[in-house]
C-alpha cells in the first residue's frame, strides 16, 4: 500500500561504488530512486560491464540531469548526448560515457534496484501474477503502415502501457518488441491493468491480447525467469484480439473479485504438468463506471 514518506539521497540506504563513480539508492517500499555520480573518464563498457557481464547495459534509464554531459550509443548505432537540465529516457542495449571534465550528476527512477549488480547479486524469488501483452497481427500492421509509422505507433503504445503499469503498480520486467512483461503482487490488480491497457490503445488502430499466470518468479540481473514466466507466455499466446486469458491458478486467486469468466478449455502450458483450464475474463466487468 503506498504511503506518505520521504528519504534523503544524502543518507542513502545503499551505495554501489565503481571506478570513477558511485550510485546512491533510497528505497521507498515498492520504488527505488537513485542518484548517479560519474566522474570524467567513466564509461559503462569499461567500468560496469566487467561486473554485470553483459555486452551492453540492459537497464532502462529515466531521469533528470543536474550536471554534466553523457554520450549514449545504442546497440543499433543510434547516438545522443544528454546534458544538464535534460529529462531523458535511455532504452536497454547501450554503452555510455562521460563527456568533458564535469561530473555527470543525475537522479533516476527506473534502474536503481538492478543497475551494476553482478549476475548472482540481488537475485530474488517472488510470488507474482505475471502479465504478458502483445499486438495482434503486428507483422501485418507493420507491412500496411510502413517502418516510420510503425515506430511512432510503438512509441505511443509503449508510453500508454507504461502509464497504466504505473497506475496499477505493475513492475515492468521487459518488452518483447510489440509487447510487455510485467509483474504484480495482486491478481485482481493485474487483470484490471490488462483491461485498462487494452482500452488505452483502442484508438491507435491496433488490438492487443493479454495473458496472466501466477507463480514463483526468479528475478536475476533484472530479468524475470522461471517456469511460471513460460506458462504466462503460453496463456497469452492463446488469447484472441482484445481478449484477456488467465490460467486456472490465477482464476482461483480471483475468487471473490467480482470478475466474470468463460472457460476456454483445457490446454498444455509449458512449465506446468498436465492440461490446465484457461479462462477468459468478461471485459465488460472491467470497464470503469460511467
Amino acid at each position: 500500500m503506498p504511503r506518505l514518506q520521504r528519504k534523503s539521497l544524502a543518507s542513502p540506504d545503499l551505495v554501489r561504488s565503481f571506478p570513477f563513480g558511485h550510485v546512491d539508492i533510497v528505497n521507498l517500499d515498492e520504488t527505488s530512486v537513485a542518484r548517479f555520480s560519474w566522474e570524467p573518464g567513466w564509461r559503462w563498457s569499461k567500468d560496469v560491464a566487467p561486473v554485470v557481464l553483459t555486452r551492453s547495459c540492459q537497464n532502462r534509464h529515466v531521469g533528470y540531469v543536474m550536471a554534466g554531459q553523457l554520450h549514449v550509443q545504442m546497440d543499433d548505432g543510434t547516438e545522443l548526448e544528454i546534458r544538464a537540465g535534460d529529462a531523458f529516457e535511455i532504452p536497454p542495449g547501450h554503452d555510455a560515457w562521460v563527456v568533458g571534465d564535469e561530473i555527470w550528476d543525475t537522479v533516476e527512477f527506473t534502474s536503481a534496484a538492478t543497475f551494476g549488480t553482478a549476475p548472482d547479486e540481488g537475485d530474488e524469488t517472488v510470488l507474482s501474477t505475471i502479465l504478458f501483452t502483445d499486438i495482434v497481427d503486428s507483422t501485418a500492421t507493420l507491412s500496411r503502415i510502413g517502418d516510420h509509422a510503425w515506430q511512432r505507433l510503438l512509441l505511443e503504445h509503449n508510453r500508454r502501457i507504461r502509464t497504466e503499469l504505473d497506475r496499477f503498480r505493475g513492475r515492468e520486467m521487459g518488452t518483447t518488441g510489440d509487447g510487455f512483461l510485467a509483474l504484480f503482487d495482486g491478481a485482481a490488480r493485474a487483470v484490471r491493468c490488462a483491461g485498462a491497457i487494452i482500452r488505452a490503445v483502442a484508438d491507435l488502430d491496433i488490438r492487443l491480447r493479454a495473458g496472466l499466470h501466477t507463480g514463483e518468479v526468479a528475478i536475476a540481473g533484472g530479468q524475470a525467469r522461471g517456469l511460471a514466466v513460460h506458462a504466462a507466455a503460453r496463456v497469452a499466446a492463446l488469447a484472441g484480439p482484445d481478449e484477456i486469458l488467465v490460467s486456472s491458478t490465477t482464476h482461483d486467486l480471483l475468487d471473490g473479485s467480482g470478475l466474470a469468466f468463460v472457460s476456454r478449455g483445457n490446454h498444455e502450458l509449458k512449465g506446468l504438468a498436465g492440461a490446465r483450464t484457461v479462462y477468459a475474463i468478461e471485459t465488460a466487468a472491467l470497464r470503469p463506471p460511467g
